[in-house]
């Protein structure tokens, strides 16, 4: 276990919870659909993974390409930043993980061991450890430093979507295709506990910065809230009946982005429940994320594109 600085950081340079984002810029950036977007941990880089089998770096807020990484066989699925924003992991439909150098573009290790595609992968804070999910039913834990994997972790009874580590800690949470949220000891690959609601398979979830709360979506777009502490459920919303691809928090926890399949960004505002839609997008969205500060809301979608909200 390590402090966790989102506990004890100073929160003044995080915005004031915003709603009414405008669409400002669109970055073509796959002929694919853009499966997965993740900030850089400190600069203004964004990663972008795609169906087209190729991941991209781009610089913000102009969207121009750094860094192109290729090897894997097969679509991309997700992917993740070592906390030091050094190296990249990636998940595949070809049932591996790749471990990347940022500061060349290149492939430094290749983890092998699922039987079926890899959905989601997740950096542990110490910087040792990856965690990666598998339609396969089954979750790993891989040990970067001997390139083994560490344990699988079994439950689940069927493919297991997304996969996160609890902010500095050695918990992780897993969603589910077989409906249900898993909670594990990554220390023991054994699991503590598990969370039933929803009543259809469950796409993603995440934690609030602060980890107090962890937030949901499934495949007709309900999305439930939780108490982490106490492990129960807090709070549904539907917004379907199109899936919820993905949910992310805002910087300061008071706004949860959902994507939709239906082409809408949806704003929950946790302290007064009302939900603002973004449309913009002519297709499907997969992934959202805020930008470090909350200033800016970044989304792909399945037309290969990245979209820039101000």
């Amino acid at each position: 276990m390590q402090p966790d600085p989102n506990l004890t950081s100073c929160t003044e340079n995080v915005s004031a919870a915003k709603f009414d984002y405008k669409l400002n810029n669109i970055f073509r950036l796959h002929e694919l659909p853009v499966s997965c977007i993740v900030m850089h941990p400190c600069k203004d880089y964004l990663i972008s993974c795609s169906e087209d089998r190729l991941w991209k770096m781009v610089g913000l807020p102009q969207g121009n390409v750094l860094l192109t990484g290729s090897g894997h066989t097969d679509w991309l699925s997700g992917c993740c930043f070592h906390p030091s924003g050094s190296k990249l992991a990636t998940s595949s439909g070809d049932s591996t993980i790749k471990l990347w150098d940022l500061t060349k573009g290149e492939c430094t290790l290749t983890l092998e061991g699922h039987n079926h595609a890899v959905w989601s992968c997740t950096w542990h804070s110490c910087g040792d450890f990856v965690a990666s999910a598998s339609l396969d039913m089954t979750s790993k834990i891989w040990d970067v430093n001997s390139e083994r994997c560490r344990y699988t972790l079994y439950g689940h009874t069927d493919s297991v979507n997304s996969i996160e580590f609890f902010p500095f800690s050695n918990i992780l949470l897993t969603a589910s295709a077989d409906k249900t949220l898993s909670v594990w000891d990554a220390r023991t690959g054994k699991c503590e506990q598990s969370l039933y609601g929803h009543m259809h398979s469950v796409n993603d979830a995440t934690f609030t910065p602060r980890g107090h709360i962890i937030a949901s979506c499934d495949a007709r777009g309900v999305t439930k809230l939780w108490d982490f502490r106490k492990l129960i459920p807090i709070v549904s919303i539907d917004v379907g009946p199109s899936s919820g691809n993905e949910v992310n928090f805002d910087p300061s926890g008071r706004v949860l982005a959902q994507a939709s399949a239906n082409g809408i960004i949806h704003l929950l505002d946790l302290k007064s429940g009302q939900i603002h839609k973004l449309v913009g997008h002519e297709s499907e969205v997969h992934s959202v994320v805020f930008s470090h500060l909350g200033e800016n809301l970044y989304s792909g979608g399945s037309d290969g594109t990245i979209r820039l909200w101000i």
